[in-house]
């Protein structure tokens, strides 16, 4: 059940929310100090935030693109 609420608190994340958190992550990974299993829990969060990201940046890209094939006139 924790995972269906993380999904559901991921959804509405918004991009710069999911980009400041990443970095967060990785900051923490650079560092060091955590145990293996922390790190692992860091990285397979760190690749859920990056998805995120990366679902922004795709749906932003293809607004462009649509408003770009609309042309000026629309």
């Amino acid at each position: 059940m924790t995972d269906e609420k993380n999904a559901g608190a991921d959804a509405r994340l918004s991009y710069e929310q999911a980009r400041a958190e990443l970095a967060s992550v990785v900051e923490r990974l650079e560092t060091g100090g955590t145990s293996l299993e922390e790190s692992l829990a860091l990285w397979e969060r760190g690749e859920k935030l990056a998805a995120i990201c990366q679902r922004w940046l795709d749906g932003a890209r293809a607004r462009i693109d649509a408003a770009r094939q609309q042309g000026p006139d629309a």
